[in-house]
């Protein structure tokens, strides 16, 4: 008896497992994997940081918070380690591919993202780590990343505009979110600076940290003001544009975001390292210029969700932009969520709460589809080859 119903049970099951895609089915060789490894991938790291950091500074204390952060923090470590790794080989196999990344008009602006990624996950070692490797240890990774970060980052602020300058064939129509990444890392050097300022040796080490920051808070502020006019010019004149770039318009709640997350750790780190009047005056910046700034990325963030939702409605394929909805919203937590602390306001409390659910809703599914198309092999494809 066992033996006649179980040929039919086989049967049944096999086309099942016929269509099921196996690891990596989309590439010819699983060598593929790292043949066009661009340095947009280091957005995922950037995308899952900001959930742990934005988590660790939220207004709001509830049971278990603070062990998940540090949960999610551990894994982008863990995710930034396994991208260097294969950068690494990328470099060595497919080095040509590699270096026209930077030729690509589109594909060069991403190049803000690794430095970003490592500054990233060394912030959460200064905001979580020490509960798991300890001070010493979190300080010193946190360093670490943010030496390398600020010096890649500060590379990527003048040699990508230089070649969008003097090399790239920019179209009238050329203008995207993605232009910000560039002049990005920056703020973000700012934002961590200003969390190493306490760690470091007091008097002179301080003071300089404290005037590099507001140095580089100020170039990549003036390089987005600078960026911004002619998105939103693009938009006006010549449309939204292919859908596949829309994502990107979430990249300018980035440069916002991260700006009044930077003002309000800047002025926390001013107080006895600059002279007075300066940081009481540090103190009022935070607010006067945080909460104006905060207003207009409602703004934006209301127009960018509007223009993603009728975009969706008529198909908007998946690709690896779609981390463009998560470092930006969460910079805007922290933004909020230090803005709450300074004023004591139960309505921006609120707001930060709210932000972080739309963080973990947006990074939740885009992790989700990122592991998929990663698993399957489509992410790793030439970008020129459809997905």
């Amino acid at each position: 008896m066992t033996s006649l119903h179980h040929p039919p049970t086989r049967a049944r099951r096999r086309p099942d497992v016929a269509r099921r895609p196996a690891p990596l089915s989309a590439l010819a060789r699983p060598r593929d994997v790292f043949a066009y490894l661009g340095p947009n991938w280091f957005a995922a790291v950037m995308g899952t940081g900001i959930v742990a950091t934005a988590g660790a500074g939220l207004p709001v204390r509830l049971p278990g918070l603070r062990y998940a952060a540090t949960v999610v923090w551990a894994a982008a470590a863990l995710l930034l380690v396994a991208l260097v790794a294969a950068w690494a080989v990328h470099l060595r196999r497919h080095r040509d591919t590699a270096l026209g990344h930077a030729a690509d008009p589109v594909m060069a602006q991403f190049w803000g993202a690794p430095p970003m990624a490592l500054m990233t996950v060394g912030g959460g070692a200064l905001l979580l780590g020490s509960a798991w490797i300890g001070q010493p240890a979190a300080v010193a990774v946190g360093l670490a990343l943010w030496s390398a970060g600020t010096g890649l980052g500060l590379l990527t602020a003048v040699a990508i505009p230089y070649l969008m300058m003097t090399r790239h064939r920019i179209g009238p129509d050329a203008a995207f979110g993605g232009w910000l990444m560039p002049v990005v890392p920056p703020m973000v050097s700012a934002a961590n600076g200003a969390l190493l300022v306490p760690h470091l040796p007091a008097g002179q080490a301080r003071l300089d940290m404290v005037v590099a920051c507001y140095a580089m808070f100020g170039a990549s502020l003036l390089a987005t003001l600078i960026i911004l006019p002619q998105l939103w010019s693009r938009l006006v004149v010549h449309g939204v544009g292919a859908a596949r770039m829309v994502p990107t318009l979430w990249i300018v709640l980035g440069p916002l975001g991260q700006s009044i997350t930077a003002a309000h750790l800047l002025a926390r780190s001013a107080g006895g390292v600059l002279p007075e009047p300066y940081a009481a005056g540090a103190q009022m910046l935070a607010v006067l210029y945080g909460v104006p700034a905060m207003g207009f990325a409602l703004l934006w963030l209301t127009l960018a969700a509007a223009i993603t939702i009728r975009t969706a409605r008529a198909g908007l394929p998946f690709s690896l932009t779609w981390w463009s909805f998560t470092f930006p919203v969460g910079t805007l937590v922290t933004g909020v969520s230090g803005l709450a602390a300074r004023s004591g306001s139960a309505m921006l409390a609120t707001l930060a709460v709210l932000l972080y659910g739309l963080l973990l809703a947006s990074w939740a599914a885009v992790a989700t589809r990122t592991a998929r198309g990663a698993w399957h092999g489509h992410l790793f494809l030439p970008p020129a080859a459809p997905r």
